[in-house]
């Protein structure tokens, strides 16, 4: 008998934490976004990387043209 009475906490602990960590169904959606294969603004710096190695390029092309010798 006083063994089922020190037992009834822990399965009143285990089913709190099974009610509380169980995914809801309900109306709230949930917000984390799926992960991705690439980390948020790549697409940005991928840009700015482009940018930068063209205008690089033609600053190449401007050092080495004879139209301003």
């Amino acid at each position: 008998m006083r063994a089922r009475h020190a037992a009834l906490p822990a399965v009143a602990l285990l089913v709190a934490l099974t009610a509380g960590c169980a995914h809801h169904t309900g109306a709230a959606p949930r917000t984390t976004p799926a992960p991705s294969g690439t980390p948020s603004g790549y697409a940005q710096m991928q840009q700015k990387v482009n940018a930068a190695e063209s205008e690089a390029a033609a600053a190449d092309r401007d050092a080495t043209s004879d139209a301003d010798r």
